[in-house]
């Protein structure tokens, strides 16, 4: 008995590891004047089609990206579409509201541009490129933001870059748990298990 419990932990241990292992995601931000520059990236094993059905599910953002509290898309034309969205970047007692709207335009499978057009920042603009790699996806995040309101220069950038790192690994986190979850009801397997072809 005690011997199938410590397996059972084994395999856990293990299993925890590997989706630990399952994505690689990377944070960095920086502070030029008056605007709060942020860089992100991830690579994980899935599909593009899977990863872009996740960036653009804008409806649903603030069920699973933390400290956003309303995420919606208030208007659609063709490949553009306007998008609310309202939330905090927190650290400890340190707050900072966030209020924007976004005007969002879509390459298909490739690109998501957007740029503030109201809200309480005076500039904010971001990028979302995708790329596959054997059987990989990358995802990059390139942004600027420019408050208007004051913002400490080094809590500033801690606070900026821990909420990213949050919010960033929350999409990455929901993208492969999106995958696992399709993988495993048609074939019974994650997709990480299905036998390689050649």
């Amino acid at each position: 008995m005690a011997r199938t419990a410590l397996h059972a932990l084994f395999l856990l241990c293990l299993l925890a590891g590997a989706h630990a292992r399952a994505a690689e995601v990377h944070v960095r931000a920086a502070r030029e004047g008056d605007a709060l520059l942020i860089e992100a990236s991830a690579d994980f094993e899935g599909t593009i089609a899977q990863t872009w059905q996740v960036l653009t599910d804008y409806d649903n953002l603030a069920g699973f990206i933390p400290n956003m509290s309303v995420s919606r898309v208030t208007g659609r034309s063709g490949d553009g579409l306007t998008l609310e969205q309202k939330g905090q970047a927190r650290l400890l007692f340190w707050s900072f509201p966030i209020e924007v709207r976004l005007a969002v335009t879509e390459v298909r499978h490739s690109k998501i541009v957007s740029r503030a057009v109201a809200g309480n920042l005076k500039e904010m603009s971001g990028t979302y490129t995708l790329e596959s790699r054997e059987g990989r996806v990358h995802v990059r995040y390139s942004g600027r933001m420019v408050p208007d309101f004051y913002v400490p220069p080094v809590i500033g950038t801690w606070v900026l870059r821990n909420n990213v790192e949050a919010s960033f690994r929350a999409l990455v986190d929901e993208i492969v748990r999106r995958q696992g979850k399709q993988g495993s009801s048609a074939t019974g397997q994650p997709l990480s298990r299905r036998p390689r072809r050649g």
